[in-house]
């Protein structure tokens, strides 16, 4: 049976605020004010923010700059200004805050209908008020909150004339006028959407709110409908757009947005924001318990993607330092507490957030911390799913002691996705072992080229090398080629946690043609080590002849090898394209023995890596910045473990041990304990490896490539003579003599 959703054509008729807070909701507020320490201090800093605003004067510049530009960032300036304003009326009852946004908007309206498009080209979309729809769209959905709070303050006059003089044509620019920005999936339109869903429900245009939330295709409602299990279809032939469309495309059923966790959180605002002004207007949509309730899941996926800092995993398109300390996090944390069942532990990332949003969530888990309830949120080990229907690919997060491990395989991400297929990323608490470079932009610095994507961000921080992955024949998976990436997604194989073993296991099959990647990463509690051992195989079938770079970016400096490197004082770049035009060689060595060891110190602790070495592999110790005449990319080095052969494994050990203390100048335990590692068995269907430790004990870690059910038996010999057998997918254990 397939349910229609109803359309209410009556116009909006509640009385204001209605859209973000309710008389309700605001009378909550006002009573609670001086009982409810969080709350009172969030105020008290966004009153003394927006009173110094005030004092400034209103200023709304003709458009001409870019990201970073005093034009854009004033109007920045004054969106997140309006919406705090109008809050604070609502709360305090002082007029100065809806005089202020409402002279505010008179300017806009007098200066919009004389407004063509923003001066600059760069957009695919170009704005009035900022280089890009994009931008434009944020400017609607603060301001139409600002707006909702004043209205029945305004008198009729005015509100008719900004209505009919800035909102009506403003939300048309950004719709009909742009349909290539409006009626799509991605985080742009979402931004769209719920800039002109959120001024229709304020104004009570409803076919603004039907363009939101049903694309521009749909005609009447019933073009869209919804089946048992919650999930939104709209009808063969129609382009997917729309508010619901993108709730059904953007996310997995886990919550996992396509684009990475960077753009997640950009995007989590409008999807949320929107969505309360829905529940609170719409309630017959029962937008938040769409789809499973996914918008809250969809949260609790954000915050899974941090480290111990709370800072976002930096993979695809996406600054470092990015956190749960953002505005549109501290949103969403307190929304998830407030619909999503009350969970305490949401309560602690509050705490540390230091403010909660001005409407009935912040107050709801404002007033719970000042009961004491808030519990220590604990990070779990997880395999979030990719795709609509959770069937493409995934990233794998291991969590063991304080070491976090993320390895990806998921679908591409879109226009801002990375080449990066099974790639990982390594934190010791805070502190990144093993990096993502992330993306190649200094966000709203006007001296990088206006704040935007650097030219760099194609050429490098997209590219393979640039990344934790195996690159072959020095060209980056599908060729570099997004169209080809958004074909096919990474392989989910084997994903196991308990509290002494943390297992992610993936396949990557059309990366390259005719060659089958499989990487194997676990996290080991070992009683003879300070922390948790990282084990990473990486298994690789192709054809003879084939030349391997693995490369791994390590942050640190360099303290010893076991190998005799060559300097190389004449630097030269290591390639034409495929990001290898930006890479130095620093030195290099042809690998002697069976093992290759190299330690780094980062931050007062030091970290080894143990390989295995093939006859013929090499070492290249790389730095990043060639080819970079403006300096845009960080000098971070790397390195390179190049082979050539066919079917082959990497296997490698990585070590967290000791520290230096920088005032007492003392060293402890800063040398590896791995004293040989090897691979017992290799093949299309298993691997072991056996590591020794300077004490004496060995370990073998055995695992099944090609069948992963918990049940099967296992029985082979080993290289060395030796019969292992065990059950299910893996087998670890310390061995005897």
């Amino acid at each position: 049976m397939i349910l229609i959703l109803l359309w209410a054509t009556e116009a909006n008729t509640q009385d204001h605020p209605n859209l973000i807070l309710t008389n309700p909701g605001v009378q909550a507020m006002r009573s609670s004010m001086g009982e409810v320490p969080l709350f009172d201090q969030t105020v008290r800093n966004i009153r003394h923010q927006v009173d110094i605003q005030i004092q400034q004067g209103i200023d709304v510049p003709i458009p001409k700059d870019l990201a970073g530009g005093y034009t854009h960032e004033r109007h920045k300036a004054n969106f997140f200004t309006m919406q705090k304003a109008g809050v604070l009326f609502q709360i305090t009852g002082d007029e100065k805050y809806a005089v202020y946004v409402r002279d505010m908007l008179l300017k806009y309206a007098e200066m919009y209908p004389n407004l063509g498009k923003h001066p600059a080209t760069r957009s695919y979309a170009r704005g009035k008020f900022f280089w890009q729809c994009l931008n434009d769209a944020n400017w609607l959905v603060y301001t139409s909150q600002a707006y909702d709070c004043i209205y029945d303050w305004l008198d009729k006059k005015t509100v008719g004339k900004l209505n009919k003089e800035l909102f009506r044509p403003y939300a048309e620019y950004i719709s009909v006028e742009n349909p290539q920005f409006f009626n799509r999936i991605h985080n742009h339109s979402t931004w769209g959407n719920a800039g002109v869903g959120m001024i229709g429900l304020v104004i009570g245009d409803e076919e603004l709110v039907k363009w939101a939330l049903y694309g521009l295709d749909a005609q009447v409602p019933g073009d869209y409908v919804r089946d048992n299990d919650g999930g939104a279809i709209q009808l063969k032939g129609q382009k997917k757009a729309g508010f619901l469309a993108q709730i059904d495309n953007a996310f997995s059923p886990d919550g996992y947005y396509t684009e990475g966790p960077y753009y997640q959180r950009y995007a989590m605002y409008p999807f949320l924001i929107f969505a309360q002004g829905l529940a609170n207007q719409k309630p017959e949509l029962d937008i938040l318990n769409y789809r499973d309730g996914l918008l809250i899941k969809a949260v609790y996926a954000l915050i899974n993607q941090t480290n111990s800092a709370g800072e976002f995993f930096p993979i695809n398109d996406a600054q470092k330092g990015m956190s749960l300390a953002s505005r549109e996090l501290v949103n969403a944390v307190s929304m998830a507490y407030h619909f999503g069942g009350k969970d305490v532990e949401l309560l602690s990332l509050i705490e540390d957030q230091g403010r909660v949003p001005l409407n009935d969530s912040g107050l709801s888990a404002a007033k719970d911390i000042s009961l004491g309830k808030a519990q220590p949120y604990i990070f779990k080990s997880t395999e979030l799913t990719d795709g609509a229907n959770g069937d493409e690919g995934a990233i794998g997060i291991l969590r063991l002691s304080d070491l976090t491990l993320m390895m990806k395989y998921a679908k591409h991400g879109m226009g801002h996705g990375h080449f990066d297929r099974l790639g990982f990323l390594l934190y010791d608490g805070a502190k990144e072992v093993i990096q993502d470079y992330g993306s190649a932009r200094w966000v709203n610095i006007e001296h990088k080229d206006g704040g935007g994507y650097l030219k760099e961000n194609t050429s490098w921080a997209k590219q393979t090398i640039a990344h934790n992955t195996l690159v072959i024949d020095k060209d980056s998976h599908f060729d570099g080629k997004v169209d080809a990436a958004e074909e096919s997604s990474g392989t989910p194989y084997y994903f196991r946690s308990t509290d002494d073993i943390q297992i992610v296991s993936a396949k990557e099959l059309n990366a390259y043609e005719g060659v089958e990647m499989h990487r194997t990463m676990a996290l080991v509690n070992i009683e003879e080590l300070e922390k948790p051992l990282v084990i990473d195989l990486f298994a690789v079938q192709a054809s003879q002849g084939t030349r391997y770079d693995l490369p791994i970016y390590y942050l640190g400096e360099l303290m010893s090898t076991n190998q005799e490197l060559v300097l190389n004082n004449d630097l030269s770049p290591m390639g034409e394209h495929d990001g290898y035009q930006h890479l130095w060689q620093e030195g290099h060595t042809e690998l002697k023995g069976s093992n290759f060891k190299m330690t780094w110190l980062n931050q007062r602790n030091f970290y080894s890596v143990t390989s295995i070495a093939e006859k013929g592999d090499q070492v290249i110790l790389t730095r990043i910045g060639a080819n970079d005449p403006s300096f845009n990319l960080r000098r971070d080095p790397g390195l390179i473990h190049r082979r050539k052969a066919g079917d082959t494994v990497f296997a490698s050990l990585y070590e967290m041990h000791g520290s230096y203390s920088y005032s007492t100048e003392i060293p402890i335990n800063s040398f590896s304990s791995i004293t040989e590692l090897k691979i017992l068995n290799s093949s299309e269907e298993y691997l072991i490896i056996q590591f020794e430790l300077q004490s004496g004990e060995r370990y073998q870690f055995a695992f099944s490539l090609a069948d992963d059910s918990e049940e099967s038996q296992h029985t082979l010999k080993t290289q060395d003579g030796g019969v292992l057998s065990w059950t299910g997918v893996y087998d670890f254990k310390k061995t005897e003599d």
